[in-house]
């Protein structure tokens, strides 16, 4: 049986069919619709009527077309001549006056152009002649009615097939069907929400395989608690929180929280994407998110992940100025506010978001009653990183000399995300050395590709081998210097690896410190430390100067002079040092400690200190420099049988480790030297 939409197109065809049969028919439409029945099918008498039109149709286009081939056509002149000859039966006048129709005496049609001013002179001559004219009717425009309807009939029709037929195929039932206008793959589907709701999440995740943010998932638990266990909170007056946000910086692992929430809550989970609400049209993810949390509020409880919500939840415009305020995304972000915290409520829906961009987040998104609580998911300490390297390596066979504690003091600043990628690198390594087994030189290697990049050949084949041996001991000279002042300077960060092996990030070479855990937590940094960290950035330049001369240094150290601009500067202009503090109540120093600077310097801003004051902090920067250049000097000039043996080592094996670093550092150094440079510093 046919279904309702399939009526209702038959039924426009038939209308259709109509009008265009009452239009060439010349009679009222009215008098050719009383022969159709309002069924799915046309009437015998519709059929005849719609047939009959092409008929007359066909009928009028072969007369005109015979009657322009009959005859031939006449001037003036010569109708007249035929007129005064009695040779003209009929002649017919244009309703414009602008020619004639004359039928002679044997049945032939002959135009004749005129001009209007000579139709009463013709007229005269017709009477003397008694020949019978008439004008022709104006044309009542049925041709031309008909050809304006089709043409304003063409796209309705069209558009009204496309999409039936569209319907057709998604689905196979009617419009109002799943696969119609308004399901999935209709042309109204764009207005749902995208997002699938899963009953009974199967993720494959729990809170075990989350490690590294204890506080985080504490947070997180108590709302799984909550909705497991609604009576152990209710009874003292506590209320479910409305809305968790993950923020953080990216691979901290906010996706995995919710995905652990997933999979250990026990209710119905929705998850989509801020994107997913961003459109072309606007109005449409305002729609998809009614969709989405009318979905949530029909299997309530119920909770709602959005990923990267900053993509619609930024803070709105005021308006002022080219400022527009109603545009697709302040839309949708109305509608999220309203959804979570409007008139009506949002009852039994919690919401999980996630970001990496917490600071440019709507503040009435923020709020109380809409996102009751902000968690941070940040980096993981040392401990954090240990358990989350043991959750990666729970499938993969490791060597008994790999010490998961010394891998995570050489991944500082690591997210666990960098942590999976790490031990995923470092199997594939051992995989492609044939090895059964991950051992430290696999992790090893897989942490300095991260960090440098990958390894380059020392020597190129168009390389001399002089000339390259040359550049690598220069190099080894370099990071000698760097890892001696380091190794001399007590309370600076200890040294975990020199090598000479250049890297793909354009590095000839690198020495590689591990941090206090402290000092990077804390974020506090005390001025001794910073005046080492001076001189151990100059130790590259100060020994080329040793090793070559200052007439053949290079430019290798050009990266170090700047982190020893910016760093000098920093102390003086933003963090109040001088580089001498005794000399603080001197007239020509700054006396009271100032902040001349901010940290990031906005384009155009105002000048925070004079030019007097601008010339003290060039001459505190230039003494701080000059200070950390003289003691970096003395220290390496007093320790040359060091570094000459630190340098030799490099040059044989390109690589030595801390064990081996520190064995040379007690062996070549006396503690007379090793005070003697504490003191200085």
């Amino acid at each position: 049986m046919p279904s309702k939409s399939t009526r209702s197109l038959a039924l426009a065809a038939l209308l259709l069919g109509q009008e265009v049969a009452a239009f060439s028919m010349q009679l009222p439409a009215t008098q050719r619709r009383s022969n159709a029945r309002a069924g799915v099918a046309m009437s015998m008498g519709g059929r005849r009527a719609f047939g009959a039109s092409l008929a007359g149709l066909a009928t009028v286009a072969t007369s005109k077309a015979a009657f322009a081939a009959e005859g031939s056509r006449w001037a003036v002149s010569e109708f007249l001549d035929v007129v005064g000859k009695d040779g003209v039966e009929r002649v017919v006048f244009s309703a414009d006056s602008k020619n004639l129709l004359a039928l002679d005496g044997d049945g032939a049609r002959h135009s004749v152009e005129i001009l209007p001013t000579e139709v009463p002179e013709l007229i005269q001559q017709l009477r003397k002649k008694s020949v019978p004219f008439a004008v022709q009717a104006a044309p009542n425009g049925d041709g031309e009615g008909l050809a304006a309807l089709a043409g304003n009939l063409l796209f309705p029709v069209v558009l009204l097939g496309g999409l039936f037929l569209l319907s057709r195929r998604n689905g196979g039932g009617g419009m109002g069907g799943m696969g119609g206008m308004g399901g999935p793959g209709g042309p109204m589907g764009m207005l749902q929400s995208k997002s699938k709701i899963d009953m009974e999440p199967q993720t494959g995740v729990t809170f075990e395989d989350v490690a590294g943010c204890d506080a985080s998932k504490l947070e997180l638990e108590e709302v799984v608690d909550f909705l497991s266990n609604p009576d152990k909170f209710t009874k003292v007056g506590a209320q479910s929180p409305r809305g968790v946000l993950l923020e953080g910086p990216p691979g901290t692992g906010k996706t995995l929280l919710a995905r652990a929430v997933a999979g250990e809550a026990g209710v119905p989970f929705i998850s989509c994407s801020g994107s997913e609400f961003v459109e072309m049209f606007v109005g449409v993810g305002a729609s998809r998110i009614r969709s989405l949390f009318a979905d949530a509020k029909k299997n309530s409880p119920c909770i709602i992940f959005i990923d990267e919500i900053d993509a619609i939840g930024r803070q709105r415009s005021s308006g002022g100025g080219m400022q527009g305020t109603n545009d697709e995304r302040e839309q949708t972000l109305n509608q999220i506010l309203t959804e979570m915290d409007g008139f009506s409520g949002n009852t039994g829906v919690i919401v999980l978001a996630a970001t990496n961009r917490g600071d440019v987040l709507d503040s009435a998104l923020l709020r109380p009653g809409r996102f009751d609580r902000r968690v941070p998911v940040d980096l993981p300490d040392k401990a954090g990183r240990v358990a989350i390297l043991k959750v990666h390596c729970r499938d993969k066979p490791l060597s008994p000399d790999v010490d998961l504690d010394a891998i995570a003091s050489r991944a500082i600043g690591f997210s666990g995300a960098s942590l999976q990628n790490l031990m995923n690198e470092a199997a594939i390594v051992a995989a492609r050395r044939e090895k059964d087994v991950i051992t430290f030189d696999e992790i090893d290697f897989a942490i300095d590709r991260l960090q440098v990049g990958m390894q380059k050949p020392s020597t190129q084949g168009f390389q001399n081998k002089d000339a390259a041996r040359k550049r690598q001991e220069l190099v080894a000279w370099h990071e000698a210097g760097h890892a001696v002042m380091a190794a001399l300077t007590p309370g600076y960060d200890g040294v975990a690896k020199i090598t000479i092996i250049p890297r793909t990030n354009g590095a000839g070479g690198f020495t590689l410190f591990t941090p206090s855990e402290d000092r990077l937590d804390s974020g506090m940094y005390s001025y001794k430390f910073l005046k080492s960290q001076l001189s151990v950035a100059l130790g590259g330049r100060v020994a080329e100067e040793l090793a070559v001369g200052k007439e053949d240094i290079t430019t290798g150290a050009s990266n170090d002079l700047q982190q020893v601009r910016d760093l000098s500067r920093r102390m003086i202009a933003q963090w109040g040092f001088l580089a001498d503090e005794s000399n603080r109540d001197n007239g020509n120093t700054i006396r009271a400690p100032v902040a001349w600077e901010a940290p990031e310097q906005q384009m155009g801003a105002p000048a925070t200190a004079s030019g007097a004051t601008e010339r003290l902090i060039d001459a505190e920067t230039k003494k701080l420099v000059q200070q950390a250049y003289d003691h970096c000097f003395k220290t390496l000039s007093d320790n040359r049988e060091l570094m000459e043996v630190v340098v030799d080592r490099l040059v044989e094996s390109e690589t030595v480790d801390a064990g081996e670093f520190q064995q040379m550092v007690i062996a070549h150094t006396s503690s007379e030297k090793y005070l003697a440079g504490a003191a200085a510093l």
